[in-house]
């Protein structure tokens, strides 16, 4: 299988990289990866990586759950249940952020669950996800068309009200590409909403290689908020606010210790959970620190 070496930062355009970690693929093909630092602006990812034709085998197991709604083990049972707490949370979250229930896309909806329930919920939903069983998964829980791509022809000249992508940018290739693309297709006034996990938390500094959130190769990159901060920047985009996802910290924690000691172990998983919540908690805008986190973002 090839790799691709990225030979400039996505984020500054630097040429100069040092190695910051070394991690294994525990869901798939047990290889491990390299990430890298840029020297200029922190940025971490994932180098060399598959390229994009190959990234797709890296998906093909029972374990990768938001490509399946079976739960099986202890982990995808907890894991269902707190994505369906969590999704009646973020309908209220984009209720919230905008002025009525118009155009909603949902970039890489795996199964269809956020976008089912925005449909549910009075939104105009569109949905994208390149895994064709989720796709199908998701058109048929919809009733709705599941695009594979943001460049699908039916999206060229939409514009979106909220655009959201629930655990989706650090697994795409072309990453300025699609900030381009964000931008030319929400509304002045419009929210985009992207969440993803903070290699600064302190679950993340607990575990370690460890720390599941890395799942190298499927995540390309690993954004801090300074790093998130410069690379929306490049493309007129801003962050209001960032706001905490307080289940995650324990979902992390149970894989983490799984892979760390052949087996889940329940009492630290949720010990270093409280501890990452509570370490990570803060009443300042844009401090939140927690394992994983939700970026509101606007244009400039």
């Amino acid at each position: 299988m090839s790799l691709e070496t990225l030979e400039t930062c996505p984020v500054c355009n630097n040429t100069s990289f040092e190695n910051f970690l070394n991690v294994t693929d525990y869901t798939v093909s047990q290889k491990e990866f390299t990430i890298q630092k840029c020297i200029t602006c922190q940025f971490l990812f994932t180098n060399p990586r598959p390229d994009e034709s190959e990234i797709g085998d890296y998906y093909q197991s029972q374990d990768y759950i938001s490509h399946n709604d079976q739960a099986k083990g202890l982990i995808s049972k907890v894991y269902g249940i707190v994505r369906d707490y969590t999704i009646g949370q973020k309908v209220k979250m984009i209720n919230n952020l905008s002025n009525g229930k118009g155009k909603l896309l949902d970039i890489g909806c795996g199964t269809g669950n956020f976008v089912n329930a925005g449909k549910e919920n009075g939104w105009n939903v569109f949905g994208t996800e390149p895994d064709p069983n989720a796709r199908n998964a998701a058109a048929a829980k919809t009733g709705n068309i599941i695009f594979e791509s943001i460049q699908a022809p039916e999206l060229i000249s939409e514009k979106f009200d909220i655009i959201t992508m629930w655990h989706v940018l650090e697994h795409v290739h072309y990453l300025n590409e699609t900030l381009d693309w964000l931008d030319q297709h929400i509304n002045q006034n419009g929210t985009i909403l992207i969440a993803v996990p903070n290699p600064e938390s302190y679950d993340a500094a607990n575990y370690g290689r460890y720390w599941a959130a890395y799942d190298v190769p499927r995540h390309l990159y690993h954004f801090t908020k300074n790093t998130m901060q410069k690379l929306l920047g490049n493309h007129g985009l801003t962050i209001q606010q960032t706001l905490p996802m307080w289940f995650d910290s324990f979902y992390v924690g149970m894989l983490s210790t799984k892979y760390k000691g052949q087996k889940v172990d329940i009492p630290d998983s949720i010990k270093t959970g409280l501890v990452s919540n509570w370490k990570g908690r803060s009443t300042e805008e844009k401090q939140i620190n927690t394992s994983s986190i939700i970026y509101v973002i606007k244009k400039k």
